[in-house]
């Protein structure tokens, strides 16, 4: 054997992979659980190269917020407390009345391990004492730091189990920004409370980060837990009503776009919350279940277009809306598909066609100020002809169809249906 002292030595698995039944096993073995249970499994399990010891089992799971969330564009600048562009996840956190913020400056000033640890302690006080799901923690580098906790502030998974998100905070100093944990040490755990995580990178990627909020306001932290006051100037506690005269944080967040957002926005009709449930994830349908907001507004829109077309002018003598706007399935960046019975000349098709190109452009110009989904147009009109009609043919056989027929829109001189 050679002298490792004297080599550059790299330690693989190549053994494992190729000279032991260990890859088959595993192979088999997920199959069987996943065939068994009817949804992909997460395992912990040993292994001595030749037998493989199955020591747990769980299901992957998923949460009823884990659609991508439409993130408008007209939020006022001066509402907003964060943006993030790096490593999003989906999901949207609707009534966050309190914010626990670690300082990463004075955190990183504390003079012993003492101190450290007791910013740790008291974020574990709070999470008892603040209201459930309803506040979020902000601190800087690694959530729950083992080794050197100057790198994150250190907590187990019982410290934070009653915060609706986990934030890291990399500000950037001397040109170096920390390493973050993306909530690796409590990522299942997250994942099955409904535990949100985001990472912030303040300065970076034209985001937006107002720590003056979080350390100009009243600190509650004295009040709360009194054993914790000489912490003060460390970990701030706001309470986000009380300093807006009654607004709420809302977080909204986009792995589709690359974005996320923080902002201040009234309350919703309750700030009750549900506890968390746990979802198993069925194997996928196709089928993803979006806000009822997204079909309706455009069936509106179809609604409106249909009612202002007129039918002498562009020679259309009648109009259905289908797809996903019509079956109630739309989702933030779906079209509105358009049937057009269409009668006229070249000219009148012509026309036709720019003015449905306005009412797209505009309706896709809308859509990006209310979701953050941009596109080239909203609108899919399909014409079709009195031929088509007659013989069934093209996207004619959506009118009147057993299975998921189009549906009529009013416009003038007829009736819908």
């Amino acid at each position: 054997m050679d002298d490792l002292t004297k080599v550059d030595a790299v330690v693989t698995f190549e053994g494992l992979a190729s000279e032991t039944p260990f890859l088959n096993q595993m192979r088999v073995l997920l199959k069987v659980l996943r065939e068994t249970l009817g949804l992909p499994v997460d395992i912990e399990f040993a292994s001595d190269g030749e037998d493989l010891y199955l020591l747990q089992c769980r299901p992957q799971s998923y949460t009823e917020g884990s659609a991508p969330a439409p993130i408008p564009r007209d939020i006022p600048q001066n509402q907003i407390l964060f943006t993030a562009s790096r490593y999003i996840s989906n999901g949207s956190i609707p009534d966050i009345t309190h914010v626990v913020y670690v300082d990463p400056e004075e955190y990183s000033k504390l003079p012993d391990l003492s101190d450290l640890k007791a910013v740790g302690k008291a974020v574990g006080r709070l999470n008892k004492l603040l209201p459930k799901r309803q506040f979020i923690l902000m601190g800087p580098g690694r959530w729950g730091s083992r080794g050197d906790i100057r790198l994150g502030v250190s907590v187990t998974y019982s410290d934070i189990n009653n915060t609706a998100l986990l934030v890291e905070v990399a500000h950037k100093t001397g040109g170096y920004s920390p390493d973050l944990s993306f909530g690796t040490h409590f990522f299942q755990d997250l994942v099955e409370a409904q535990i949100r995580y985001l990472p912030l990178y303040p300065g970076e990627d034209e985001n937006l980060f107002n720590e003056l909020f979080f350390k100009r306001g009243d600190n509650l932290l004295a009040g709360l837990d009194p054993d914790f006051a000489h912490l003060a100037h460390v970990v701030r506690v706001v309470d986000v009503p009380r300093e807006t005269d009654g607004l709420i944080l809302r977080v909204l967040m986009n792995a589709d776009l690359r974005e996320a957002v923080g902002y201040l926005a009234e309350p919703g009709p309750t700030t009750e919350l549900p506890s968390p449930r746990l979802h198993l994830r069925r194997p996928s349908l196709g089928v993803e279940k979006h806000s009822d907001e997204h079909w309706q507004w455009r069936l509106r829109m179809a609604e409106k277009l249909a009612a202002s077309l007129d039918p002498v002018r562009f020679g259309v003598d009648d109009a259905w809306v289908f797809g996903s706007t019509k079956n109630g399935t739309a989702g933030p960046g779906s079209d509105i598909d358009l049937l057009l019975h269409f009668t006229g000349d070249e000219d009148q098709r012509a026309e036709l066609l720019a003015w449905l190109q306005g009412w797209s452009l505009a309706l896709g110009e809308m859509n990006y100020m209310r979701t953050g989904y941009r596109s080239h147009g909203l609108l899919d009109a399909r014409l079709i002809s009195d031929e088509d009609i007659k013989n069934r043919t093209s996207y004619a056989v959506k009118i009147g169809a057993v299975t998921d027929p189009a549906r009529r829109l009013r416009m003038e001189g007829n009736e819908a249906g």
